[in-house]
């Protein structure tokens, strides 16, 4: 019964990961008018699915990280009780957070959620250096290093274009936006699916293949029925998107979001796409600084969030 719950529990985090993520690696294509929402988050799903299924294969670094193990001791880190903690607690934190419209990190949720059950298991016992080095570190840089490019390489274009008066092909342009917002989707289906499918690794009945793609499928729904809000917030409430900031903003959250599923880094491609929408929103002085500092607000109150949810949730199931 625990693993069915567990089973259960860990869908609904991959539909609530969906509902908040799909939708980010497509923002700034509907943000700067190149295509409708609906074509946007299609393509989403189409290459968040590829993503997931090339995962399978290569990303068994991001599973061993996400397990708990070396972050709490192994005889909690095998406990369906622990797990199902931990995907219940990150998955409500992301839903509140999608109901409201804000992007967020199931990354962080779910760092803050395997702390929280830790804690009440073992108390201080949790691996602290870990959680620092391997955890928080990688997610707080990853947006400072995104704006900084995001705004880099938007300044770039427009030095380049001014400096030879280069013509403007907007069918090149969109077929590019279009070809990064793919890559992005299909690195955030790559980085995404095995930290969320570590979390049933516990049950042997599954297959790896068999088990993400399965999470794979939750995501997808997840994004194409409750991914709207999230999606407005980013595309148009954070700053007004051209086509070349659009594609700017795209091209560093690709290169980013790679690098980390690469090296196995528990980066957030949220922080990172919205890191360098906010990037290139600052070269045109157009970033609407409310709405970022709630998003701010959102992302610094999500792992104490997951935290306590998770350490209530634990402490209810050991009864």
């Amino acid at each position: 019964m625990l693993l069915i719950s567990l089973f259960i529990a860990t869908l609904f985090l991959a539909y609530c990961n969906g509902a908040n993520d799909n939708c980010k690696g497509v923002a700034t294509l509907f943000g700067s008018r190149t295509t409708s929402y609906q074509t946007a988050i299609l393509w989403a799903t189409f290459t968040t699915l590829g993503g997931a299924v090339t995962a399978t294969f290569l990303a068994g670094t991001l599973i061993k990280n996400f397990s708990g193990k070396g972050l709490v001791p192994d005889a909690i880190a095998n406990a369906p009780e622990f797990h199902i903690a931990v995907a219940i607690a990150a998955g409500l934190t992301v839903l509140i957070a999608t109901l409201i419209g804000f992007p967020i990190s199931t990354t962080h949720s779910l760092t803050g959620a395997i702390v929280g059950a830790g804690l009440v298991a073992f108390g201080l016992q949790v691996n602290f250096a870990v959680l620092v080095n391997s955890f928080i570190l990688p997610l707080l840089l990853s947006p400072i290093i995104a704006i900084f490019l995001g705004a880099g390489i938007y300044s770039l274009s427009g030095y380049i274009n001014s400096k030879w008066n280069l013509p403007v092909n907007q069918k090149r342009i969109d077929a590019c936006h279009f070809i990064s917002a793919g890559i992005i989707s299909f690195a955030r289906g790559l980085n995404d699916t095995p930290k969320i499918f570590s979390i049933v690794l516990i049950i042997e009945y599954f297959s790896i293949q068999g088990g993400m793609i399965t999470i794979a499928i939750a995501m997808a729904l997840g994004g194409l029925l409750n991914s709207q809000k999230v999606a407005i917030t980013m595309s148009e409430k954070i700053t007004s998107l051209n086509h070349i900031q659009g594609l700017s903003a795209n091209i560093v959250t690709a290169i980013l979001v790679i690098i980390a599923s690469r090296f196995g880094l528990p980066i957030s491609s949220t922080y990172v796409s919205v890191g360098s929408i906010f990037g290139v929103g600052l070269t045109g002085k157009k970033v609407n600084l409310r709405v970022s500092y709630q998003i701010l607000l959102s992302w610094i109150l999500t792992l104490p969030t997951a935290a306590i949810i998770s350490a209530i949730t634990y402490r209810l199931l050991q009864g």
